[in-house]
């Protein structure tokens, strides 16, 4: 076998080595066997040297006109439109989700960067008459100045595009930090910044731990933003650490999602929608479909038809088009679904799908866990409020929809929820006081759309959003009001207005 190939940082537009000299290796989650590469176990000073560069080459970037600046993305986007199929396999190869799920999310990354293209002609301020003659004013977006951005390894490419391309095209600098397990689709996305010839300096890439890399970056005096994807214990710190040197900080965290099905509702749809709610991406995602509500009258007939469905479901290597389910990303993961599961069963929920680790085969190579399904949950429950995060679904009962919407909204998280119905009342009554950020109607809990805001309320995140969407925007861009007075005389406000 060929040695795997080494990986640097990118730091001042230069390919570098991490001066602590260390490294770690990109394993496949589906065979350990296989090293997908070597990359840099960086250091915090790799993190200063990142944060100067990005320093010193902000002003500059800033002052090219954003409609410029948004040229560079889509030209990123071009090219990863001929490249989708060999990015997707390579993640598929490092985080283990199908291969169709990683052609989707190379997509939204695509979107993303056509998205963004088209902000850099729209990011607009705005105007407004003065209160006294010969007046003007206005407002307009600013950078921030230097953003720190941490990205999650379930969205290896797509996350991080969330975070950098609208960082760019507002006239920031960037320190991409990738998650140790996913670090080769965020180095493709670099690589990509480099080759449509973004200037030296602007963006930065280092690998490596959250104590090494990921501290430090939130602590640097020069970083002025912080913008982090992953869990909500880790995001406190985050937040706790930023708050020190009053940096901007943006918190996209956990989730407990809910799906409700009513008695009216399709169930055959309801139970393709938790399906892929609830186990695809092997349910690590922070929108995955992590609690059933469903009615009384139909509970047994969805239960029964939902584990005759999820049983059939094919685990495996994402590379086989025919996996619909991969394996987890890492061995520390699965250890914490599986305490989830004996968690569970001490609690008196009843596993009836489910449960255990898949060893058998080709299944001993990876980190491969069969989709899990709990009844007889219970609100209280320990598995039915705090976040899994692997396919691992609660089924609960309600008995009518308002008693449905309060065991939803039970929760210390809110990101994403749905509701199966027939009723438009009950729709609307559940977009209306589903506390969640996301709510999908006869749809399941997971497939949001990069044009539209992303996030959630309560521990979920900070109150900002991220995606695309314009709103992303308010993350990455500071507000400048101004004021032009051709009186040619010295003009008070509120005092000569009196």
């Amino acid at each position: 076998m060929s040695e795997p190939r080494a990986y640097r940082n990118f730091i001042d537009g230069e390919w570098v080595q991490s001066t602590g000299g260390r490294t770690c290796e990109n394993r496949n989650p589906a065979d350990t066997s296989e090293v997908l590469g070597v990359f840099q176990d960086s250091t915090p000073d790799d993190v200063d040297a990142a944060v100067k560069a990005a320093r010193a080459a902000q002003r500059r970037w800033s002052q090219v006109p954003a409609p410029k600046r948004a040229e560079y993305l889509f030209r990123m986007g071009e090219i990863l439109v001929r490249r989708k199929e060999e990015y997707a396999g390579a993640m598929t190869q490092e985080m283990g989700k199908p291969i169709r799920e990683s052609r989707g999310d190379v997509q939204e990354a695509i979107d993303v960067c056509y998205y963004i293209a088209g902000e850099g002609r729209r990011l607009h301020g705005y105007t407004t008459p003065s209160e006294l003659p010969n007046k003007a004013c206005y407002s307009l977006r600013m950078p921030v100045g230097v953003a720190g951005l941490i990205a999650p390894w379930n969205f290896p490419m797509a996350i991080p595009s969330w975070k950098l391309i609208p960082a760019l095209v507002c006239g920031n600098a960037v320190v991409l930090k990738p998650a140790t397990d996913t670090p080769l689709s965020s180095y493709h996305l670099v690589k990509l910044c480099q080759e449509v010839g973004i200037p030296r300096g602007v963006v930065n890439f280092v690998t490596g731990g959250g104590a090494a890399v990921g501290d430090p970056l939130c602590r640097h005096p020069e970083v002025d933003l912080i913008s982090f994807t992953g869990s909500t214990e880790t995001g406190r710190e985050v937040g706790r650490t930023c708050a020190d040197t009053f940096k901007r900080v943006s918190l996209e965290m956990g989730g407990k999602n809910a799906m409700i099905v009513m008695d009216d509702a399709r169930i055959d749809l309801a139970v393709e929608g938790a399906l892929w709610g609830a186990f695809g991406t092997t349910g690590q995602r922070c929108t995955a479909t992590s609690r059933i509500i469903v009615h009384k009258k139909v509970h047994k007939e969805f239960v029964e038809r939902l584990v005759e469905r999820a049983s059939d479901l094919k685990v495996g290597g994402g590379i086989d088009e025919s996996i619909e389910v991969g394996p987890m990303i890492n061995e520390a993961q699965l250890k914490k679904v599986m305490e989830y599961i004996q968690i569970g069963r001490d609690e008196g929920a009843d596993p009836v799908l489910g449960g255990v680790r898949l060893t058998k085969g080709d299944y001993g190579l990876g980190f491969f866990f069969q989709p899990t399904i709990f009844t007889g949950v219970e609100p209280s429950m320990r598995i039915a409020r705090e976040e899994i995060f692997g396919p691992v679904v609660c089924i609960l009962q309600a008995d009518h929809l308002e008693h449905a919407l309060e065991i939803a909204n039970d929760t210390v998280y809110g990101l994403s929820a749905s509701i199966y119905t027939q009723d438009v009342n009950k729709a609307f009554t559940a977009v209306r006081d589903l506390s969640a950020g996301i709510t999908y109607v006869n749809s399941s809990t997971i497939g949001a759309e990069c044009h539209l805001p992303f996030g959630g309320v309560r521990r979920t995140g900070n109150g900002h959003r991220e995606g695309a969407a314009h709103t992303a925007l308010e993350i990455f861009s500071e507000w400048k009001a101004v004021y032009v007075d051709f009186s040619g005389k010295l003009q008070k406000a509120q005092i000569d207005n009196n």
